[in-house]
This record gives C-alpha cells, sequence and structure tokens, in this order.
C-alpha cells in the first residue's frame, strides 16, 4: 500500500509534467496600446504574445515599388474604413521590400485601428484560435504570413485555404489576410504539371495538379508582383537611399562614377538588385566613409 507522503510525491510529479504542457499565463492584450501581436505556439496549444518593438520603417522610405505600394495602401485603406476589400498575395523575388511594407503601413495607420497579427506557415492550423482572439475587437487586423511556401504533401495550406475560401474556418469581418512568398502559387511547380492540360475549343485547360496549386493563390483578391530592379531603377534607389541616410547622419551626401561602379559591383556579389541590396550597400559605403573622416 502507498502511503501519504509517496502518493503526495507522485502527485507533485504527474502536476510538475502537466504544467509544462501549459502555455504560460498570458494576460489578455491592451491593443489599444499595442499595435502588432505574433501567435506563440506552445505544447498543444498557443497565445498571442505582444510585439514591443517595430520595425520603424515609413511607406516613403520604400523606393522603386511605388505601384506596389499604391496597390497596398488602396486596398488597406479601404479595410479600415470597413468598405468591400481583398485578401492579398505579395509574391516575388526575395529582398524586394514584401514584409517591409506590410510593416510601413502598419506604421502608417496604426493610429487608425490598423493592427498585425504574424503567424508562422507551422502553426496556421491554429487560425480557429486568432479569429476568436480578435473577433470581437474594434480594431481592423491584417493577419500576415511572411515568406510562405509549401511543399508537396503537406496538409497545413488546407487550413488557410478555408480561411480563404469563407468556409466555417472563415476569417472574421475585421481581419485580411496578407501572405508573401517567393511563389507565385505557393506551392512547387514541375514541368510534369502540364501533362495533364488538354486544349478545348482553342482553351487550355489545366490538370489536375495544376488546378489544385492554382486553387489556393487563386482565393488571394490580389496578387501583387515584386521584381527585381533593371541596373537603372537600381542605381535610383541607391543614389536617394545614400542623400536619405547622409541627411540622417548631418553629412553631405555625395553620388559620383566611383560609387556607382561600387554599386554596380556590389549587385553583381549580391547577384540581384533590390532594394535589401541597395540598402545594405548605402549602409556599407556610408559607414566606411564616417569611419576614415574620423580617423
Amino acid at each position: 500500500m502507498v502511503d501519504d507522503a509517496e502518493l503526495k510525491a507522485q502527485l507533485k510529479r504527474v502536476l510538475s509534467a502537466v504544467e509544462q504542457l501549459l502555455p504560460p499565463i498570458a494576460e489578455p492584450i491592451n491593443w489599444q496600446n499595442c499595435y502588432a501581436a505574433s501567435w506563440r505556439r506552445h505544447s498543444l496549444t498557443g497565445y498571442l504574445h505582444p510585439v514591443d518593438v517595430l520595425d520603424p520603417v515609413q511607406l516613403d522610405e520604400l523606393l522603386g515599388i511605388d505601384a506596389q505600394k499604391q496597390l497596398l495602401e488602396e486596398n488597406t485603406r479601404q479595410f479600415i474604413d470597413g468598405f468591400p476589400s481583398n485578401n492579398i498575395l505579395l509574391w516575388g523575388t526575395r529582398g524586394t521590400g514584401k514584409s517591409t511594407l506590410v510593416r510601413a503601413l502598419l506604421n502608417r495607420y496604426a493610429v487608425e485601428g490598423l493592427r498585425v497579427v504574424q503567424i508562422d506557415k507551422d502553426d496556421l492550423v491554429y487560425l480557429p484560435d486568432i479569429f476568436a482572439a480578435i473577433r470581437t475587437q474594434p480594431y481592423r487586423f491584417i493577419l500576415l504570413c511572411d515568406d510562405l511556401s509549401f511543399e508537396s504533401g503537406e496538409a497545413s495550406y488546407k487550413m488557410l485555404k478555408s480561411a480563404l475560401d469563407g468556409s466555417v474556418y472563415a476569417a472574421p469581418e475585421n481581419l485580411r489576410i496578407y501572405v508573401t512568398s517567393n511563389r507565385r502559387h505557393l506551392l512547387p511547380e514541375y514541368e510534369t504539371d502540364n501533362l495533364g492540360a488538354k486544349l478545348v475549343k482553342n482553351e487550355i485547360h489545366h490538370g489536375e495538379g495544376v488546378e489544385e496549386k492554382i486553387s489556393l493563390s487563386d482565393r488571394f483578391g490580389l496578387w501583387v508582383a515584386f521584381n527585381s530592379f533593371s541596373q537603372d531603377q537600381y542605381l535610383e534607389v541607391v543614389e536617394k537611399i545614400i542623400a536619405r541616410i547622409c541627411t540622417q547622419y548631418k553629412i553631405l551626401p555625395f553620388w559620383d562614377d566611383a560609387t556607382r561602379l561600387s554599386a554596380i559591383s556590389w549587385s553583381h556579389e549580391k547577384s540581384k538588385r533590390c532594394g535589401r541590396t541597395a540598402l545594405q550597400f548605402a549602409q556599407q559605403i556610408i559607414g566606411r566613409r564616417m569611419r576614415e573622416a574620423k580617423r
């Protein structure tokens, strides 16, 4: 027979093990003062965790993507005002400002009630829990899933598909889904996908594999493409970023042939021309000049 001391010790071990499975006690988020949160998974469930420090990037700091900015800002403005608006897929090459643009929109419109909740791909199964947590809040939420792509056989995309499709897991009226991805259709595409295509009355009908892949991205009302810059666009962006950073540090802006050639060489080393590459080059050359001037 187990005595009281041994029974208490066993119960203590069981409670300790169960406690480790439970999420930490999370205070309700005060959305009036908190502009962004991220979903934190813990064991069998998860919770929304406030983001205390936000990226201070502003819309006018994002150069070379004016058309994309206009599309996103118009849609977000409609959403904030309670007018019809769309979920958005921002797709294209890396480093072109997709997720940065969403953060800049938050900085512009947070005072008007815009909020952002970020979620990782692996946590999409918790979408119903996030919807329940924000459904009654008097704010307008963007659910941001950054750098999203699925591999063949992954099932988590079905939850996102259901949320976009207006099924039982449909997003609440005060939330729109913005997804960034390097893939237009979010799923890998293979040459064999086109084997099932056929021509009916001069119209191409895709095979089942392609249709399945298109069906997910097709549920986003807006597709916003982000492409690499031409060399002229890239150099224009570099020049403007250098001028802005120099102004910030109260030094004289510069732009000459040597800087131009260095910027081109930098983009070749990075194998791409985009806003991120331009910013990295500007920071490197300005920092170097400031350090040399200090010697």
